[in-house]
């Protein structure tokens, strides 16, 4: 019998609080339909911020910095799909998510674009204002990352302020089991594919970075 799908949802909050409760509800309805929703908490992750080596869109290899970083990307390389779920903080997304797109995007993701063809879904969390810029920021990267996204209606954006008030929005979670639902659908669809056609480049790009061809680096074959 082969494993169950599996979803690894980065959590880019600095606490125990509305986001990771959100992250429960959404793995439980992955649960519900047989799928591993594993959440990944940035707080409890060693990352170092990006140093002064200044040489990031030169290098040809992954980032040098010792820290957990790597771990944490190869195990979304590993998964059939990825969710970013994170707070608004000052209007923006909070640090620890941007710290983390950072450093995963330009020390590890950006060389072959491993993260191509996972399926992928946003989450937001916010008292009231800029849920929204972040869903359109984290969607972008996901973008960026060749991803595929699944509409499912109205964005995954959950109202909420203090520790609980995640548990009240009930449209806001509908809205993510939504996601999750349509997700794991596409997650579903494209293992099919596969099985039916034998073939695992479902959607095969011809270059292997979008970097290829512009005046950035050398972008020969590592």
């Amino acid at each position: 019998m082969s494993a169950p799908p599996t979803i690894v949802a980065i959590n880019g909050s600095e606490r125990d609080g509305n986001t990771a409760e959100v992250l429960r509800h959404a793995a439980a309805v992955a649960a519900a339909r047989g799928v591993v929703l594993e959440s990944i908490d940035l707080r409890t992750v060693r990352m170092s911020r990006c140093g002064p080596c200044g040489d990031c869109n030169d290098r040809l290899v992954r980032c040098e910095l010792d820290d957990d970083v790597a771990s944490v990307v190869d195990r979304m390389i590993a998964a059939d799909g990825v969710i970013y779920a994170a707070p608004v903080h000052g209007f923006g997304s909070a640090s620890l998510m941007q710290a983390f797109i950072e450093r995963a995007g330009v020390g590890y993701l950006r060389f072959d674009r491993p993260l191509s063809n996972k399926v992928a879904g946003v989450i937001s969390v916010a008292r009231r204002y800029s849920a929204s810029t972040i869903t359109a920021q984290l969607t972008l990267n996901a973008l960026l990352n060749r991803m595929i996204l699944v509409g499912a209606g109205f964005p995954a954006e959950v109202q909420a302020l203090h520790r609980g008030d995640a548990a009240k929005d009930a449209e806001g979670l509908t809205n993510v089991s939504r996601l999750v639902d349509r997700m794991i659908d596409m997650i579903e669809l494209l293992s099919e594919h596969r099985r039916l056609t034998g073939r695992e480049d479902v959607l095969s790009v011809a270059d292997r970075n979008e970097r290829v061809g512009l005046a950035l680096n050398d972008t020969a074959p590592l």
